[in-house]
């Protein structure tokens, strides 16, 4: 990375670190703040390295806020690889409710998320995340529709709706096994969606979070956007570890 993005993102994580755990207990603004940093492997979105293939491992972070009516809003940033040069770091700033319907059990939560590429702002784009979930004993399952608000990562004219479904399972132990299947369309000249799905196992040791994950995709040289550079989709392993503050 250049120094001014390295900079930039060093310092987002170490104020989300540092003011999160100052603030953890405080009330601010009728709410409460936390934050978390995470070392991966990879950064697998929709079944696509963001790092060109695993080239590079990330760091990212998050500082949000929240109340009790379920508000909340926050920004997370990441180190970032794609063959443009510019795309190097992402900020995403975000803002959302989260709740339950009445008494039903059913939880839904919407959010929107904006992606937003500090020296390739032509790439910024927004999507409306929307999920509802219901948790079965010790199972859960969401369900999640996010369309794009805006052109998709700047391609004028292409428009996207991620499609997926996210159970999981908490043991007595505390291992966690999750996963998703879902299926990003994509809308336009030349564009093709695809699908995509990880599983993985989670566990929280000495205030740390452990997780293992397979991401894998139905992307091959055939595909109209990514069929010359599938290497990026291709299944790959990742490992995590993750502090919250």
């Amino acid at each position: 990375m250049k120094l001014q993005h390295k900079i930039l993102l060093g310092g987002l994580l170490l104020s989300a670190a540092s003011f999160a755990q100052a603030e953890n207990e405080a009330e601010v603004l009728g709410g409460t703040i936390s934050g978390n940093l995470t070392f991966a492997s990879d950064y697998v979105f929709r079944g696509e390295s963001e790092t060109m293939d695993g080239d590079v491992p990330v760091v990212q972070g998050t500082l949000g806020w929240g109340n009790d009516d379920g508000w909340y809003g926050g920004v997370f940033a990441s180190n970032i690889k794609f063959a443009d040069p510019n795309l190097e770091i992402v900020t995403a700033p975000y803002i959302g409710k989260a709740g339950e319907f009445g008494d039903s059990g059913i939880t839904y939560d919407v959010m929107v998320f904006s992606y937003l590429y500090p020296g390739a702002s032509y790439s910024n784009y927004t999507e409306l995340w929307m999920k509802v979930g219901k948790q079965f004993g010790q199972a859960n399952i969401q369900l999640e529709v996010t369309p794009t608000i805006d052109d998709w990562f700047g391609v004028d004219g292409w428009q996207g709706v991620n499609y997926s479904i996210h159970p999981s399972y908490a043991f007595s132990n505390g291992l966690k096994v999750s996963g998703s299947v879902g299926y990003q369309d994509l809308d336009g000249d030349n564009a093709e969606g695809w699908g995509h799905w990880n599983l993985g196992v989670s566990k929280a040791f000495y205030g740390l979070n452990f997780d293992l994950r397979y991401h894998g995709s139905t992307v091959d040289e055939t595909h109209k956007v990514y069929g010359t550079q599938t290497e990026i989709f291709d299944d790959r392993v990742v490992i995590g570890i993750n502090k919250s503050f």
